[in-house]
């Protein structure tokens, strides 16, 4: 059905990365939390890590806006799906303002998907290495597209009063409002390492103090009324939200009857990385969903019929991983029993043979360990040939993100062909009921996964 969407909303873009986003957007999320609002936390693109962060500062699932993984079209739907009930809604851009899927125009970008939530942005411009020229530069930003309003700016890295006063001087003559002004400080800093920020649940309770340090950093030094009169500025957005259901039965099904399969869904420190819509579809399939963590439980969930293992780090729990030989027991006799095995980039290393040396669940013939060496990007792929997770012939498009190495054994099956970038090659496996890769795929584009895993534990189940 048809809406008007007129929620409140406001993006946070940069000129580039490292300018203080997530600082900023997860403490305007706390702050207005704070006031009393039911905060909706979005992130554009593939990352998995911020959104912890935002759920963390909202009590709301943090969500993914992705115009390369999900198309266009699925940007104001899934936006809508996301904040119902919410007073408020803030998005985390990526990269730079204007930064996208490699040589594909706007693709992507925060800008992109600005626009398509008519949305105004707030630019964090990190001005630690300027004073005048900040107006030059924001005047670039705003006047580039002029579909894209810049609401105003909030300076980040502010170095002293006098600082403050050449900055906010410039951008008075070049008409730019200031909304917030937040110093130099290491109070709200979050740890790093190779694929990014370390996620919210491998660093609790020190992450409950750093969004809590952003809110005080956001509410201390930005005018909370004036970016709260800016979201409602946003205009009207018609058309109807997602709905897991109505995707699935614009696949062409609906959920069987009878008892509700158990779809075991991997989580805790080492697989943090997942789609909140791939739980949602899961359950609008007929699925009941439990999750487990592989680092603690040494049973999977009773009555297990699937298995779905997303990303993670489980290079940095290798040991610990491999210390519960139980587990790692069960979840290989349930691949050898033909149940369906989804696993994206961490839940492949896993299923390997040996991760760094340390024995993985041996369900796939494959030895994986660490390098120095980043694969990073967007992936368009078509599925090589029937699997639980899509029918050959499937168009997808996919995200890859690690610094692992993979050495398969002779004689699999793979899951994808990677048509681009670069030459075509396969990647990824297929056996039995299970389908691994490196790729990450959101299952809302893809709404056929979840159906197929949740039916594929009941024999003969059409599909």
């Amino acid at each position: 059905m048809v809406s008007t969407l007129r929620i409140p909303r406001l993006v946070v873009a940069a000129p580039s990365s490292g300018s203080g986003k997530t600082t900023v957007a997860t403490g305007l999320m706390a702050a207005f939390t704070g006031r009393g609002l039911t905060v909706s936390p979005h992130k554009a693109g593939p990352d998995y890590i911020d959104p912890g962060y935002h759920a963390l500062a909202t009590g709301r699932p943090g969500r993914n806006l992705d115009a390369y993984l999900c198309g266009t079209e699925l940007l104001g739907p899934l936006f809508a799906h996301g904040a119902a009930g919410a007073d408020l809604a803030v998005v985390e851009g990526v990269m730079g303002l204007y930064d996208g899927a490699a040589g594909q125009g706007e693709l992507a970008s925060t800008a992109q998907l600005a626009k398509a939530l008519r949305a105004p942005v707030v630019l964090v411009v990190d001005g630690s290495s300027q004073s005048r020229s900040v107006a030059a530069l924001v005047h670039g930003f705003a006047s580039w597209d002029p579909e894209v309003r810049i609401g105003g700016v909030i300076l980040n890295k502010v170095g002293s009063d006098r600082h403050e006063e050449l900055l906010r001087e410039a951008l008075d003559e070049a008409g730019v409002d200031v909304l917030g002004v937040l110093r130099r400080t290491p109070q709200a800093a979050t740890p790093s390492r190779h694929l990014g920020l370390v996620p919210v649940a491998e660093r609790e309770p020190d992450a409950v103090a750093a969004v809590a340090a952003m809110a005080e950093q956001v509410r201390a030094g930005c005018d909370l009324d004036a970016l709260w009169a800016l979201a409602r500025s946003a205009q009207p957005l018609t058309g109807a939200p997602w709905d897991p259901a109505g995707a699935l039965a614009g696949a062409g099904t609906s959920p069987p009857s009878g008892p509700r399969p158990v779809v075991a869904v991997a989580g805790g420190a080492a697989f943090t990385f997942s789609y909140a819509e791939h739980a949602e579809l899961l359950t609008a399939a007929g699925a009941e969903v439990v999750p487990f963590d592989p680092l603690r439980d040494e049973h999977l969930p009773e009555s297990t019929g699937a298995l779905v293992i997303g990303g993670g780090f489980p290079e940095v729990y290798a040991p610990e991983l491999s210390a519960n030989a139980a587990l790692r027991a069960e979840v290989a006799a349930l691949a050898a029993a033909g149940a369906p095995v989804v696993a994206e980039c961490a839940g492949l290393l896993y299923l390997a043979r040996e991760l760094d040396g340390a024995p993985m669940c041996g369900v796939l013939d494959a030895s994986a360990r660490m390098t120095e060496r980043l694969t990073l990007g967007y992936r368009d792929a078509v599925a090589v040939g029937d699997s639980v997770l899509a029918p050959a012939g499937t168009r997808v498009s996919g995200h890859e993100f690690h610094r692992t190495r993979l050495e398969p054994g002779a004689g699999t099956a793979p899951a994808w062909g990677v048509v681009r970038p670069g030459p075509p090659r396969t990647e990824g496996f297929v056996q039995g009921g299970v389908h691994a890769s490196y790729l990450h795929v959101h299952w809302a584009a893809l709404p056929t996964a979840s159906r197929l895993v949740a039916r594929a534990v009941r024999p003969g189940a059409p599909v």
